[in-house]
């Protein structure tokens, strides 16, 4: 086949199109700007854009499909060629589902944890030399690429975003997937620029819920009571398995978690990644892998990409980086890292940085968020909410809405670097959590303080 992509140069995009070219297909894109890793791994496997902007004279009746990403708009002049052209135009999911239809699809939902889950089945099938096609939105370690897809493989196993599809397709892409076996992980209000509230948000979870096939199975997190409601308030005739915290312990900085074997220790740590684990445990269990043989594999899983991870130690600090924005997984985080190191003092610092965010009307979702620090530091950047055209968000809001009398809100980025390299981190826990880099700190110099 031959495959055009307008906007190449996501993460999502690029790593599609690299499982398409390992796959033997012939691929093409187009971007206005592609930066690193994309652009390196692009050029690596020779389908990296020799020009970047958009060419309409690339879309020719020769293609069989287009690949539109979200990066790309609804006027992009090489999307009005191929629907001028009449050319069959996919979205990702859409495309993804096409590679998928005669396979068993696997599909991993939830406002929190898909990627930890995905990654969790991924790495126990790797350990096990069990091959799988997969799309996960973290690269794993031994993986080379986060999107592989063969015509061989039985299972297929996706993370299930609920954002928008593509600029002329507005369905969140867990819709498309259609699961035979599904997961459902957590709900809480996030995405307010796409779904202003929380019901249309939830209404969502319902409709992935309704998408499974007949037949199929869901596995969803009891403990989470929104999850609950909408997983036993569907009428679609799947299996429906509850899950929820396994027992664990900690002792001197190790997490323990209970087996039929005993307490075994685990790399990860934090309720909510043991919650991620026994929802992955169910799936793994789904896909041919003994209870044994999942907790051998489990055992050396040290975490996503991004999600909770260990930038700097010595004997008496330590510090993690974590994507966590929205209040969910903030307050998850932050309870996670406290329990881990009970008996130092955790610096918490959080950017707002997404649309959500920094949005007036959704603060006050944050309320409680970092109640589990001792010193809890807000960062935010004003000339994000302009870039972003939101309302101004003020100093004073940010206070209230997080209900915490000693919160430290900074909004110019060498006051908040200041404030780091000032600390002394002897027994004390940092913690940093943003999907942005605080107005350009520099993590390799933090790790240094260490």
């Amino acid at each position: 086949m031959n495959v055009h992509f307008i906007a190449i140069g996501g993460a999502a995009m690029h790593n599609l199109a690299l499982a398409l070219h390992n796959k033997g297909y012939q691929v093409t894109g187009s971007d206005d700007e592609i930066f690193d890793p994309s652009q390196s791994r692009l050029e690596a496997k020779g389908i990296l854009p020799q020009t970047f902007g958009w060419f309409p004279e690339k879309i020719t009746m020769d293609l069989d499909a287009i690949v539109l990403g979200m990066h790309a708009k609804a006027d992009n002049p090489e999307l009005l060629k191929a629907q001028d052209l009449g050319l069959k135009i996919y979205s990702y999911p859409e495309f993804l589902y096409e590679q998928a239809k005669h396979k068993t699809r696997v599909v991993i939902g939830g406002s929190h944890g898909k990627t930890t889950i995905t990654s969790m089945i991924l790495h126990v099938m790797h350990y096990h030399d069990r091959d799988v096609d997969y799309m996960v939105g973290a690269q794993l370690e031994g993986f080379d690429v986060m999107v592989k897809l063969t015509e061989d493989n039985d299972f297929i196993v996706l993370e299930g975003d609920e954002y928008l599809s593509s600029p002329i397709d507005r369905r969140p892409k867990f819709h498309l997937y259609k699961p035979n076996i599904a997961l459902l992980s957590g709900i809480a209000w996030d995405h307010i620029n796409v779904f202003p509230t929380y019901e249309n948000y939830v209404e969502q979870f319902s409709i992935f819920v309704d998408s499974i096939v007949t037949g199929g199975s869901i596995n969803y997190n009891e403990e989470d009571d929104e999850v609950k409601r909408v997983v036993e308030a569907s009428e679609n005739p799947i299996r429906k398995i509850p899950y929820q915290t396994p027992d664990y312990t900690v002792e001197d900085g190790e997490t323990l978690l209970e087996t039929p074997e005993g307490p075994m220790p685990i790399e990860i740590f934090g309720a909510h990644n043991l919650n991620n684990l026994a929802g992955a445990k169910w799936i793994c269990q789904h896909m041919g892998v003994d209870e044994d043989d999942f907790y051998e594999a489990i055992s050396t899983f040290k975490g996503a990409s991004k999600r909770l991870e260990k930038i700097a130690e010595n004997s008496k600090s330590v510090a993690y980086k974590d994507f966590a924005h929205s209040p969910s997984k903030v307050e998850a985080t932050t309870k996670a890292v406290k329990e881990q190191y009970n008996d130092r003092t955790l610096v918490a610092c959080l950017e707002l940085h997404t649309y959500s965010s920094l949005n007036a009307e959704f603060l006050k979702e944050y309320k409680g968020a970092l109640d589990a620090a001792d010193v809890a530091v807000v960062f935010y950047s004003p000339h994000a909410v302009e870039i972003k055209k939101l309302e101004e968000v003020t100093k004073e809001q940010i206070a209230n809405a997080f209900e915490r009398d000693d919160l430290v809100i900074y909004t110019n980025p060498a006051e908040f670097k200041d404030f780091l390299f000032s600390q002394d981190f002897e027994n004390k826990s940092l913690l940093l959590m943003s999907s942005g880099n605080y107005g350009g700190l520099d993590l390799g110099e933090v790790t240094r303080l260490f």
